[in-house]
């Protein structure tokens, strides 16, 4: 087992770092790591379902999909990321309590009664404070969680709060949870880097004779390339989202304005906006200038300011709209 040692917070790094060690290294590792501030969804889910996007643009929390199925999280640095990396027969290496339970075990160390979830996560008194997903690549497997150990929680709950769109799809939807910070549960605190050494000390101990290994300018040039040919670009994190329908209903001074979008790999095919109430036959060029354009939140507070529909959103009232 090879102990893998990086302190970047950059969460477009370290996302990255996974899949590169995934498909590089042959070995079996295990890595510790934290993030700044950002939402990561997993790999077949519909970003713009899950985020509250009002929230992540106030707060400049990146946004991004990792290799992984199951659902969206928020990381800060309060929260300890795990990662194990295993090669083995392809049927059968998925098997989550295989790596969770040294964790748990870990923090049984601490006193604390962690128990092992029906949904693969990790628990304190019914609550949650570690979610988990795997991903299999050839004969090799990634297995990561999140602990959370002194996250700011209330930041956790509305960087995911659901907004009141409608989201029609065969994306995997998140399972909320109540959670809890594992250092609200120490009889004897302890600050984070303790923590993180605590949990390193323990997983090594697992095995023999573990290797250290500490990232080269090689490993960080290879890693920050796929950074920017993949989890940095719109098309990774909101594109690859499976097929939607979009829906939302906004009450104007003259009544009532439904929206419908049907969008694939983050493009708008067919735009439907529905007043219920008269208005000029333009509407229908705003619908097709709608057509072939990224379905972002903004999309409708951007074309409001174009000139050509300044006077159709003034019809309309629609500036509410992007929200």
């Amino acid at each position: 087992m090879l102990i893998v040692r990086r302190h970047s917070t950059n969460p477009y790094f370290n996302i990255a770092a996974e899949e590169y060690f995934l498909k590089t290294f042959q070995g079996d590792l295990f890595m510790l790591w934290q993030n700044e501030p950002c939402l990561v969804v997993g790999k077949h889910q519909n970003t713009l379902a899950e985020v509250n996007t009002d929230f992540v643009d106030q707060h400049q929390i990146p946004v991004i999909r990792r290799i992984s199925g199951g659902g969206t999280v928020y990381h800060d640095e309060g929260n300890l990321n795990f990662t194990f990396i295993s090669t083995g027969e392809r049927e059968r290496l998925v098997n989550f309590r295989r790596f969770v339970q040294p964790v748990a075990d870990a923090l049984a160390k601490l006193g604390l009664t962690a128990t092992l979830g029906i949904r693969n996560d990790i628990r304190i008194n019914d609550l949650k404070i570690s979610g988990n997903a795997e991903h299999v690549y050839k004969n090799r497997v990634l297995h990561h969680g999140t602990l959370l150990y002194d996250t700011n929680l209330e930041n956790l709950e509305e960087a995911i709060k659901p907004g009141n769109a409608s989201f029609t799809d065969k994306a995997v939807q998140s399972v909320r949870s109540r959670v809890t910070n594992i250092r609200d549960h120490l009889t004897v605190k302890m600050e984070m880097a303790e923590f993180r050494l605590f949990l390193e000390t323990q997983i090594a101990g697992n095995f023999d004779n573990p290797g250290y290994y500490v990232l080269n300018q090689h490993d960080i040039h290879e890693i920050e390339q796929l950074v920017q040919k993949k989890y940095k670009t719109w098309e990774w994190n909101f594109g690859y989202s499976p097929v939607y329908t979009f829906s939302k209903s906004i009450l104007t001074a003259d009544g009532k304005v439904n929206l419908q979008l049907e969008v694939r790999n983050g493009i708008i095919e067919n735009a439907a906006i529905r007043p219920e109430f008269a208005v000029s036959a333009e509407i229908r060029l705003l619908e097709n200038s709608l057509t072939g354009l990224r379905h972002t939140p903004d999309i409708f507070r951007d074309l409001s300011q174009n000139p050509d529909f300044a006077e159709i959103f003034k019809e309309l009232r629609l500036r509410s709209l992007h929200k």
